[in-house]
């Protein structure tokens, strides 16, 4: 055990685990990558996340940075819950409910309890969290908030970040902050703390204050991607401050998240579903822009691809069994959620007209045909798991955001690009609602050839994504992996913006380095595990 592992022992209450086969495990997640870490944390309090905090703050004034790195349960794609230094584990013991007013849906927990967890508790009280999907509710409160993650209902609802009302967070140096929105009167005094608290109040409301033009430019890209840091929504207009936004999406790269105060809505189990199938995809992104102008619509609108539903051909057909009369150029799964039976046939009706006019061929299943029609919308899992020989589908152009008009031109794009690289076989799917696509391209990522082909078709891929008006993030943040094309996504000034945000959280570069910001290709490359698998998620079966 080295020496900081010998400290830390003695300190804390927690575990500190050094051993081969953990450390082994902790250095991947759901991603490419490997990085292994020095040793594991498992916090019992915030005591011992805020003595770590300043154990290793005062090594890097000494010249010795040892990293921090805050951890869910690894289910993140991006390389965003890897570290070299201290991984700091949270679901271990930092996992329950604090608070919840069942009265106003008003919920506080610990950063370490699964969101299905919470998901299930709020059920109980008639209340849920949008944000919360199949996709991610194995996810920690802290990791979904750290990555803004947005779900199938984020479509009516918003992403992570509209449920936030205010965190608890260590800082660097192992201060303990609380944010929320504050009043131009209480901003003052935070701006006169002797605290590192209020230096960073201070340095913060004076960059805002300098960066005034370049701010209404960056909240264009923000407002709808999670990538970089949201500065735009720190100060508003009445002078009110929140240093909310920066954490949410921060992945860890400022300070490690404790407690999540959230907002939620009113729970309905009823969900009316229809699936529309078009005979190609100019036709179903045709409708979707329909549906999207709407005054009052769906809760949520997936899609999968012809490119998805060919390969579930032939990895299992069976959960194709309800298409009838050839295969769609692309289907959509649209649910609506209102209460009243009444509203949602209104609602039901409207949607239809607009399928209709588009070409679509629509099923509203009956309750004994919803379970295949499901199982079907969920599919993508039976292709992210499946494996060819040496190949299996990598997820490295897993996210990002495409403004609906030009999806169909991106399609054409994306075709041509892997088969010029000669890696035609494909999936895509995702929340076409809000432009929000996943792809992932079947490789054998053992072979140098393949991965050498992996970094040109990234960056051609998000670099035509950027040039269309479409951002390298969509349903969660940038990390490692994106991390690499935000200078295609921000201007100079943009970028110098987010490395002074890092700097005043951040001064000596504690928290998740080379997450976001400083990534490089050839560290990159060097991280790339040959033997790549989605074994942190096989317990509950990875969704796409």
């Amino acid at each position: 055990m080295n020496k900081v592992a010998q400290y830390l022992q003695k300190h804390l209450n927690g575990e500190i685990l050094t051993s081969p086969d953990v450390l082994r495990y902790f250095s991947t997640d759901e991603s490419i990558f490997q990085l292994t870490p020095q040793l594991v944390v498992y916090p019992r309090s915030e005591n011992d996340i805020r003595k770590t905090a300043r154990f290793t703050w005062q090594l890097a004034e000494k010249g010795r940075v040892v990293p921090i790195t805050p951890r869910g349960m690894g289910t993140d794609l991006t390389g965003g819950s890897l570290g070299s230094g201290i991984i700091m584990a949270l679901p271990a013991h930092l996992n329950k409910v604090i608070e919840l007013d069942p009265k106003t849906g008003v919920v506080t927990v610990e950063a370490g309890m699964s969101l299905d967890k919470l998901q299930q508790v709020l059920h109980t009280h008639g209340r849920f969290l949008p944000p919360v999907s199949d996709v991610n509710k194995y996810a920690t409160v802290g990791g979904s908030v750290s990555n803004n993650d947005s779900g199938r209902n984020s479509y009516k609802y918003g992403p992570m970040q509209a449920f936030i009302r205010g965190l608890r967070v260590v800082l660097a140096n192992g201060e303990l902050i609380e944010t929320g929105r504050i009043s131009k009167r209480e901003l003052n005094k935070k701006l006169g703390l002797a605290s590192f608290e209020g230096e960073i109040y201070r340095s913060l409301d004076k960059l805002i204050e300098e960066s005034s033009e370049s701010l209404t430019k960056l909240a264009e890209i923000t407002d709808h991607s999670a990538a970089g840091y949201d500065i735009s929504d720190v100060k508003q207009k009445d002078g009110s401050f929140d240093l909310t936004p920066l954490f949410v999406g921060g992945q860890g790269t400022l300070g490690t998240i404790l407690e999540v105060t959230f907002d939620t809505e009113p729970y309905n189990p009823t969900r009316d579903l229809l699936v529309a199938g078009f005979a190609d995809r100019a036709q179903g992104w045709q409708a979707v822009s329909a549906l999207n102008a709407l005054k009052e619509g769906p809760s949520a609108v997936d899609f999968i691809d012809s490119s998805l539903l060919t390969a579930l051909e032939n990895i299992n057909s069976a959960v194709l069994t309800p298409l009838e009369g050839g295969m769609p150029g692309m289907l959509l799964f649209i649910e609506i959620d209102n209460d009243g039976q009444r509203i949602r046939k209104k609602i039901e009706k409207k949607v239809s007209k607009v399928l209709s006019g588009a070409g679509a061929e629509i099923v509203i299943p009956k309750e004994s045909e919803r379970g295949s029609w499901e199982r079907l919308r969920d599919s993508a899992s039976l292709y992210i798991t499946h494996v060819s020989g040496k190949k299996r589908a990598i997820p490295v152009l897993d996210d990002g955001q495409v403004p609906i008009d030009r999806m169909t031109e991106l399609f054409k794009e994306l075709d041509g690009l892997l088969e010029a690289a000669g890696l035609g076989e494909y999936a895509a799917w995702g929340q076409a609602g809000t432009g929000l696509i996943h792809v992932a391209p079947m490789l054998d990522i053992a072979s140098v050839g393949d991965r050498q082909k992996l970094f040109k078709v990234m960056d051609a891929y998000y670099g035509y994504i950027c040039t269309i008006g479409g951002s390298v993030t969509g349903e969660y943040a940038e990390g490692r992996m994106r991390g690499l094309f935000n200078n295609r996504q921000f201007d100079e000034k943009a970028l110098d913006i987010f490395h002074k945000i890092k700097k005043i959280f951040d001064p000596l570069g504690i928290y998740n380095p080379n997450v976001k910001l400083d990534v490089n290709a050839d560290q990159l490359k060097s991280m790339i595990r040959s033997d790549y698998s989605l074994d942190h998620q096989y317990n509950h079966l990875p969704r796409g």
